[in-house]
């Protein structure tokens, strides 16, 4: 006999949620057989066997909280230890059919016992109208005594008072039975009530404590896109065939991100205690909107990477995230993050800091606007709204100003980019 035990999850991860059980007792599974699904704070994960046999015991169900550690099933020998009690439990069936031919059910009928003893009471039943017929009873009474074959001569009235507590109930139950008609007939508007992912239960206590504890503050900026649009025009076909994946928008932002960092090193930081830990690497964390919640998969030092690298890490987190196939690697240890609302069209928001990092760039929908070029021109240009939330507590207002600036700077010149990278 093995247990099925909640393996480790991940760092600060410490229980989990049972989504679904793909096994039921009795199941034969291999090595290696998925068992069920395990949500956690931040992803999905899939529990195998860890050795071949029957599912003996599910001892946690669907929608239980469990532990790592915790013992929540085991799983028996296989077919040949599993089979031999299955052949005894078979012939209970034929102990319990002389149970069957005693037909207990009719016994507990009222309509099946009412119908011999009135059958057995009929010459009572004669004396007893007879009998009724002088004394002093209702029509009721005399009724009941001829149904149930009572003698009215030798309990005198008594049978009339005796059914009165089964008459009783109906009455009782009429008034309830009218009144929900009733309360269903006001004005009661449709709700319905949904218990809350793990996932998005921790990210609203992780979006709460974040603005809970820190000095979170955000500043504005705008890029004019006029430069990455048109580069992109002139080297996507050149850039996809060459390395089989689009250039986006997110590899620009990623490079102009890690150079400002360089530049800014207090916003790749964050606070331990009383002491202030600046980050020497880049792993920028990429929001994703996923059915089950936002996910912040990170793309490992991203000063290292091409464009192209870059641009594949995103297109393969992202597509890990909507599949819900993200490990728990993918998510961990970022020191700075981007999310760009722009792609639900968002035109202005406030990033809130994905803790314990103190810095978030925001990127939205690029619009084209009015522009002056100079006292004397304008143009219509593609722009966007850049918002950076911060943590003043360790990051002061001019560097973060300085800091969107630099983002800004390396966007409408993406040259300089590629000197930064």
């Amino acid at each position: 006999m093995a247990e099925i035990i909640v393996p480790e999850l991940g760092e600060s991860i410490s229980e989990g949620t049972i989504t679904k059980w793909f096994v039921k007792e009795g199941d034969s599974v291999n090595q290696g057989d998925v068992l069920l699904e395990l949500e956690t704070d931040k992803v999905n994960i899939e529990i195998s066997a860890d050795n071949s046999g029957v599912v003996s015991r599910i001892a946690k169900q669907d929608g239980e909280v469990v532990l790592v550690g915790e013992a929540i099933g085991s799983i028996g020998e296989a077919a040949g230890g599993a089979a031999a009690p299955a052949a005894p439990a078979a012939e209970p069936a034929p102990v319990a059919a002389p149970a069957a031919v005693a037909e207990p059910a009719p016994v507990a009928a009222p309509a099946a016992v009412a119908a011999p003893a009135a059958a057995q009471a009929a010459p009572v039943a004669s004396s007893a109208i007879e009998s009724a017929a002088t004394i002093n009873a209702s029509p009721a009474a005399r009724k009941r005594a001829r149904e149930q074959g009572i003698d009215l001569s030798a309990q005198g009235q008594a049978p009339a008072a005796a059914p009165a507590p089964a008459v009783a109930t109906p009455v009782k139950s009429a008034p309830l039975t009218q009144s929900e008609p009733a309360n269903a007939g006001k004005d009661v508007k449709p709700t319905e009530r949904k218990r809350m992912s793990r996932r998005r239960v921790t990210i609203a206590n992780r979006l709460v404590e974040a603005q809970r504890t820190a000095a979170m503050l955000t500043t504005f900026n705008e890029v004019d896109m006029t430069a990455i649009l048109d580069l992109r025009k002139r080297r996507k076909q050149a850039f996809f065939e060459k390395n089989d994946v689009n250039l986006g928008f997110m590899s620009f932002f990623t490079k102009a991100v890690v150079g400002a960092l360089k530049a800014f090193p207090l916003l790749n930081a964050e606070i331990d205690g009383e002491d202030i830990v600046t980050k020497k690497f880049y792993d920028i964390g990429i929001a994703v909107s996923a059915k089950e919640g936002l996910v912040v998969p990170v793309v490992r030092d991203a000063d290292r990477l091409s464009f192209a690298e870059i641009e594949k890490n995103i297109v393969e987190l992202a597509g890990k995230a909507r599949s819900n196939t993200l490990a728990i690697s993918d998510l961990q240890g970022g020191s700075f993050t981007i999310t760009n609302g722009g792609v639900f069209g968002s035109l202005l928001s406030t990033p809130i800091l994905n803790a314990p990092q103190v810095g978030i760039l925001g990127m939205h929908k690029i619009q084209i606007r009015p522009v002056a070029i100079d006292d004397v021109r304008m143009e219509n240009r593609p722009m966007m709204y850049l918002a950076l939330s911060y943590d003043h507590r360790i990051v002061d207002g001019s560097e973060a100003v300085r800091f969107l600036v630099t983002v800004k700077a390396l966007l409408e010149d993406p040259e300089a980019l590629l000197l930064e990278g």
